[in-house]
């Protein structure tokens, strides 16, 4: 009954959305005494509401969208003036939550668009604990299936024997037949490798080898080449999940890469901090070298002489702004294969010479797919048969090294442009597709799904959050930094409602702790001191540090509204016990209006000197523009670690964390917001600290805290700092994320092979929609008009045999999750 009564508080507020930080606010509002609100915390109502991730409220009734734990969603509708609950499906839960906007909607015959049929007679986990095992699970149900019996062991050998790189026949020969052929060839080699010193080059045996229907590819040594012949035995024999990966992971498949990423100012240099240019840059070209390395040393140990080549497909900028992103080829520093080709975005009237938001990019998505300077015209084909068309314009010897000489085998998408225009090259080509969604922006900005008409006209999300719906539901797997962007936590839900097998990197070459002397780059220091300190009143900066002898607490992101800078330097302001104990550094944006074009930038910009002015924070803060040199940030970061300062990482959202990363490693102790990935990232009192943005007083006095424990004890920063480095190292380096890559790359390349989960139906399916709805989005300049664009999607689920994610409603299409547990698997 108390349950009720508290429900009713909410009702009589009105129509509207609540929030779970919103619901436990109101619940301490409600209840006053201290004694009260801990029993009613800790009883079955108290539970319920904890797990509550929204309530809507259409007086009489609430009904909220439970979430127990990972994965699992409940729905309930009550009317608090009959005492009655009801248990609601997704469908009329979204139906019941879209009265908010359009009152009582009654037209049932909607579109739908159902997923679920597809999947059907694929298993899926039934447990929490399941998410982020895909790859073990799908191991486990395919081997149960493919290795009852010899003949169930075909299509390995048929596997096997297509592979080719330029013609050239790799792995197996035509000597080998059949299954029992295989065995007795592997037992023949088995018997000549052992006789061998294990570092024999593979070229010393390579005749005998032949003879028996071995190709190159099994390794480059005597050892190496006896270690694949083993696990090959042991899985004929008898198959085993892990060593199933480990052998798959070590076949030769992935020779070419592109990866998409078409929006920003995609450059090496004089990038960083332009609109919608940070950490996604960042990620993909450190992704990119790592990458081509992992290539390069996993070819060696094949024994294989081949060259990789990885391609950054992103938009040719005329109007370039001193960056390089009118150049039409780049080839990525600390690379010898890799290269950024940059295709214009084009209309009818020609190139489309300037910068454009990420938000307006839909229009000009599906010509700059078509990229026939950057991949052959091919036909639907097998993922592993040659195609033996060169990239057309790309064969003169300036260009040389940048061709692929073919499709690529895997193509890797970033956010939504990045993953819709990945999804359709994907589809023509016949190959793999990975995709990174980095932020869906659903997540950052708070009920855009049900209230989209009110952005549209700003921020397209109509075609956006169609276009997140096609690339996932296209793609074979999906990659994230850390599982809260995917699965959240047991409070929180993450951007997916699965996970991921990946960790983000860390940064081992510009970023390194402050402690590390002898590679401190103590020469940037003259300018790093001028940009803190020097008095002038310019461009690069404004705002004066008086006392130089206080810790700075820092920060350094995008100025617009979801990182929320100005929400951090309104927190410090407001605490005068902070702003005595420390100077705020932020370095963001523009502190010009007229310098930015970006709507958003523009708004905080304007606030932020509000905020100077009201508080006085002259002598105390310090608000640098944005810093494009990678290098001087790393010091930067280590320099104001010099003054026993802190980094703080204010957004309301942030799916990883890329600053986080950099100021931890550099062995900043870090603060970061609890909404997203550095909720993970960091464990909270032990290697930094967790700030909820959304209560900006109790951030501050975290910060307050953390500067008196100092004060008191000297050692209390280096334990902090010294923590935050440990976890990085353990936790986030490159290493990891390319060795997991290929190898998944490899076991999902088998499976699809030989199991058939090309998915053509689910494809053809995603054409269509695309087809009669996504392109007209596009015509209206994302604007939906009238509820002709009303989309029922029953399912939910973002279903992929790989992935399967529960995706709450959004863009006026209504995505429902099934009843009960509904994750599929994979990365």
């Amino acid at each position: 009954m108390e349950g009720f009564k508290i429900l009713a508080v909410y009702v009589a507020q009105g129509n509207g959305i609540l929030q779970p930080h919103h619901l436990i606010d109101e619940l301490d509002n409600i209840v006053g005494d201290d004694v009260g609100r801990q029993k009613l915390s800790d009883g079955p109502f108290g539970q319920i509401l904890k797990s509550t991730q929204e309530a809507i409220i259409l007086p009489p009734f609430v009904a909220i969208a439970v979430r127990p734990r990972p994965g699992v969603w409940e729905y309930v509708r009550v009317n608090v003036h009959e005492l009655s609950v009801d248990q609601l499906s997704v469908s009329e839960y979204l139906r019941f939550k879209e009265e908010l906007v359009d009152g009582m909607f009654n037209d049932y015959y909607v579109l739908e668009l159902d997923f679920e049929p597809f999947n059907a007679s694929f298993p899926r986990p039934n447990r929490s604990s399941s998410i982020g095992n895909g790859v073990q699970f799908l191991n486990r149900h395919l081997s149960s299936i493919m290795f009852r019996n010899k003949e169930s062991l075909e299509p390995l050998l048929d596997f096997l024997r297509v592979h080719k790189y330029k013609g050239q026949v790799i792995m197996l020969n035509d000597r080998i037949q059949s299954i029992s052929r295989l065995q007795s060839a592997l037992v023949k080699a088995d018997d000549h490798l052992t006789k061998l010193p294990p570092e024999t080059p593979f070229g010393e045996f390579e005749y005998e080898f032949q003879g028996m229907g071995f190709e190159r590819g099994w390794g480059d040594t005597a050892q190496r080449v006896l270690e694949m012949i083993h696990l090959l035995l042991d899985i004929l024999q008898a198959p085993d999940p892990s060593t199933l990966e480990t052998f798959l992971g070590r076949i030769p498949m992935v020779f070419n890469v592109v990866i998409l990423s078409p929006h920003g100012y995609f450059g090496q240099a004089n990038v960083l901090g332009l609109p919608d240019t940070g950490g996604q840059v960042v990620y993909i070209l450190d992704q990119v070298r790592a990458l081509e390395n992992e290539m390069l040393l996993r070819m060696q140990k094949q024994g294989l002489d081949v060259t990789p080549r990885i391609l950054i497909v992103t938009r040719l900028i005329p109007d370039a702004k001193g960056t390089t992103c009118n150049q039409r080829l780049e080839r990525v520093s600390g690379t010898e294969h890799s290269h950024i080709l940059r295709v214009p975005f084009r209309t009818d009237k020609g190139i489309l010479r300037k910068w454009i938001s990420r938000f307006d990019v839909w229009p000009y998505l599906e010509t700059f797919a078509e990229m026939r300077s950057v991949l052959p015209k091919c036909e639907m084909r097998n993922h592993f048969k040659e195609c033996n068309d060169f990239i057309e314009d790309m064969l003169n010897a300036s260009e040389i090294a940048a061709e692929l000489q073919g499709v690529p085998e895997l193509i890797i998408g970033n956010y939504s442009d990045g993953n819709l225009v990945a999804s359709l090259l994907a589809s023509k080509l016949g190959v793999t597709q990975c995709t990174i969604a980095h932020a869906l922006e659903k997540t950052k900005y708070p009920d855009s799904d049900i209230y989209w008409k009110n952005f549209d006209d700003k921020y397209h999300f109509s075609c956006q959050f169609t276009a997140d719906l096609i690339a996932m539901n296209n793609a074979d797997f999906i990659i994230t930094s850390t599982y809260q962007e995917i699965a959240g936590s047991k409070n929180t839900v993450g951007q997916y409602e699965s996970h991921t097998a990946f960790t983000l990197p860390g940064y081992m070459c510009i970023y390194f702790p402050y402690s590390d002397v002898e590679k401190r780059l103590t020469a940037l220091h003259g300018s790093i001191e001028k940009l803190l300190y020097d008095p002038e009143q310019n461009e690069e900066h404004i705002g004066m540090l008086n006392d130089r002898s206080k810790p700075i607490i820092f920060s350094m992101a995008r100025l617009d509204q979801v990182k929320n800078i100005t929400g951090l330097v309104e927190c410090y302001a407001k605490n005068a016990k902070l702003r005595e104990m420390a100077n705020l550094v932020v370095v963001a944006g523009y502190n010009d209006v007229k310098k930015s074009n970006d709507r958003e930038e523009i708004v905080e910009i304007e606030k932020m000197h509000d905020l100077m002015k009201e508080y006085n924070l002259h002598g105390q803060f310090r608000w640098m523009s944005s810093q494009t040199n990678r290098a001087r940030n790393g010091e930067l970061y280590r320099y104001i670690a010099d003054t026993r300062g802190i980094f703080v990482q204010p957004a309301f959202y942030e799916a990883f964390g890329l600053t986080v990363v950099e100021a931890m490693t550099c062995g900043l102790p870090t603060f970061a917001t609890c909404h997203g990935g550095p909720a993970e990232i960091i464990e909270n009192g032990v290697s930094g600290f967790h700030i909820d943005p959304y209560h900006p007083d109790q951030v501050a006095t975290t910060m307050v805290d953390f500067f008196e424990k100092c004060k008191e004890d000297s050692s209390h920063w280096n334990k902090i700092s010294d923590a935050g480095l440990q976890r990085i190292y353990e936790r986030y380096t490159w290493k990891i994320y390319s060795e997991r890559l290929m190898t998944l790359a490899g076991v999902y390349g088998f499976w699809k092979y030989v199991s058939k989960l090309s998915r053509r139906e689910t494809r053809r399916y995603l054409e269509m929609f695309y087809t009669l709805k996504f392109r007209d989005l596009v015509r209206t300049n994302g604007r939906m008009h009238a509820l002709d664009y009303l989309v029922l999607i029953v399912t939910g689920t973002i279903s992929t045999p790989r992935l399967q994610f529960l995706l709450v409603e959004c863009t006026g299409l209504r995505s429902a999750g099934c009843d009960g547990y509904n994750l599929h698997p994979e990365v």
